[in-house]
C-alpha cells in the first residue's frame, strides 16, 4: 500500500488536533490588557503545545515522504503515535487552567515521553520494513540526537 492515505489521515487529526486546541481558548470578557495578562498560563501552554505538534507534524511529514510503501504494523505504530498526540488537547487545557499545577503538568510531560517513545516505534518499524539500507535510516543515522532526546 501507499502512503498517501497514512499521510492524509495523519494530517487530518493533527489539524483537528490544533483547532480543538485553539477552541478551548476563552475570549477574555473584559476589554484590557489585564484581562488577557489573566490568560497568560491558557496562551503559554497552548503556545508550546502547538509548536509540539507542529514539529512532529513537520518530522511525520518528512519521514513518510522517504517511505515507499506501508504494511499493517507501519499502520498500527503510526496509530499509536496518533493516539497519544491526541491526548495532547486535554493535558494542555488541564495544565493551562491549573496554571502549571504539579499533577497536570506531570500529565503532561508522560503524555509528550509516550508520544515520544511511540514516534521512535513508527521510526523504527518503518525502518524494518524498508530496509537497513533505506532513506530514512541513512537520513537519521545513529540518531544521537533523537537517542538523546527520549532520554532527557
Amino acid at each position: 500500500m501507499g502512503r498517501g492515505r497514512l499521510e492524509a489521515f495523519s494530517d487530518g487529526v493533527i489539524a483537528i488536533l490544533i483547532t480543538i486546541m485553539v477552541l478551548e481558548l476563552k475570549v477574555p470578557h473584559e476589554p484590557t490588557l489585564a484581562a488577557l495578562v489573566d490568560l497568560g498560563p491558557v496562551l503559554c501552554s497552548y503556545l508550546l503545545s502547538f509548536v509540539f505538534l507542529g514539529i512532529y507534524w513537520n518530522s511525520h511529514h518528512h519521514m513518510l515522504h522517504v517511505t515507499r510503501r506501508v504494511n499493517g504494523r507501519i499502520l498500527w505504530a503510526n496509530l499509536h503515535l496518533l493516539f497519544w498526540l491526541s491526548l495532547v488537547p486535554f493535558v494542555t487545557a488541564w495544565m493551562g487552567e491549573t496554571i502549571v499545577a504539579p499533577v497536570p503538568t506531570a500529565m503532561y510531560g508522560v503524555v509528550l515521553l509516550l508520544a515520544a517513545v511511540a514516534y521512535t516505534i513508527l521510526q523504527a518499524t518503518i525502518i524494518a520494513d524498508q530496509g537497513g539500507d533505506s532513506i530514512l535510516r541513512r537520513a537519521i543515522g545513529r540518531d544521537v540526537k533523537g537517542k538523546v532526546s527520549l532520554a532527557c
